[in-house]
């Protein structure tokens, strides 16, 4: 009898490929661009002479603490889901994991810890799939509430960005019309339409039935015991966010110079708009955020004044320093994993010795 051979397909190892090679690229092209833009010798010069280190240090532990935070809030919503209590160190483990796995690829790690709770707890992926997309939802409605609170706080750079610069305009009108709005809607119709059509095909009955799983991870967020818990956890892990770029602030002069300026509050006004718009960079694929967030972080700063050497130098050293923080617990969490399930199948085989007895 022969073995079926192995069929080679084109359209999934494409897939596969353009997977890894347009957030590749998407890094490469825009890295490629920054440094068109500014003068390479002069990022370097600043970056040799201005840099105090004790707040770039003070920064990479507050990176570790707002992923040990985000841990526990995700430990909340997994416990209302029906997951185990874990300790508070696998569920750091868990976010340690998946933002050192994001530097290699995007939105691998987001899979990855899916994928480690549910075999670490023996439960379904799509209910801890849910409660990742809850996760997920909770951080764009405080993105949603920060770009507010930056249009009130900082109105004079926002308008400078919106009548200044095309991408501000477009996105103004964007936001502002309508037939975006109705495009989504149409959208929206046309997929119920066709899960409407073929809701009887094996396929569309598979896709539901997930849908439903994830939906109830999701939805635990309506009716969690510890809501106040989840609400303060929330607010502290983007206080934590904010207090990464801010305390970066310090650690340059030309950023310090911005500190003591009147009407710019200590530096928090400014430091919220270069917030804002590194974090709505996260939403193009690259690897880490690396291209978009320092172009993003770099123009931000030009609306204040600075140059876009300095920009550039300010936001390939904090990149760089909260990177290398990431890889620091992404080499904690392998050790620990991998201590965890040597316990573990120490104290199965201990289990079966005592049963054979």
């Amino acid at each position: 009898m022969e073995h079926a051979k192995p069929r080679f397909r084109l359209g999934d190892d494409a897939a596969k490929a353009l997977k890894v090679l347009v957030p590749l690229a998407t890094t490469v092209v825009l890295l490629a661009w920054l440094f068109h833009k500014v003068n390479y010798h002069q990022v370097l010069d600043i970056i040799h002479r201005g840099v105090d280190y004790r707040f770039i240090i003070a920064m990479m532990v507050v990176t570790c603490l707002s992923h040990i935070i985000r841990g526990i809030r995700w430990g909340i919503q997994l416990r209302a889901a029906g997951v185990p209590r874990m300790p508070v160190v696998a569920e750091s483990v868990s976010i340690f994991g998946a933002y050192a796995l994001n530097l290699v690829f995007p939105f691998l790690g987001e899979a990855w810890r899916c994928v480690y709770i549910s075999r670490r707890e023996n439960v379904k992926l799509s209910t801890v799939v849910g409660t990742d997309i809850g996760d997920r939802a909770s951080d764009g409605i405080m993105i949603g509430l920060i770009v507010v609170l930056a249009v009130f706080v900082a109105r004079p750079a926002m308008e400078r960005f919106a009548s200044e610069y095309r991408i501000g305009s477009i996105l103004e009108d964007a936001l502002s019309g309508v037939w975006l709005w109705v495009g989504l809607a149409a959208l929206i119709c046309v997929l119920l339409l066709l899960d409407y059509i073929f809701r009887r095909t094996a396929v569309v009955q598979g896709i539901n039935t997930s849908c439903a799983r994830i939906w109830n991870g999701f939805a635990v967020l309506f009716h969690l015991h510890g809501i106040g818990a989840y609400l303060w956890l929330t607010l502290g892990i983007w206080v934590c966010y904010f207090l990464e770029t801010y305390l970066c602030f310090f650690a340059f002069p030309f950023t310090r110079e911005l500190i003591s300026q009147p009407g710019m509050c200590w530096g928090l006004v400014p430091g919220l708009v270069v917030f804002v718009f590194g974090s709505c960079s996260m939403i193009v694929p690259s690897n880490g955020g690396l291209g978009p967030w320092n172009i993003a972080v770099a123009f931000a700063m030009t609306l204040y004044g600075l140059s876009e050497a300095e920009g550039a130098a300010y936001s390939l050293i904090c990149w760089s320093f909260q990177s290398l923080m990431l890889v620091i617990c992404g080499i904690f969490s392998a050790i620990y994993i991998t201590s965890y399930r040597k316990k573990r199948k120490r104290a199965e085989a201990k289990a079966d010795e005592s049963q054979v007895k």
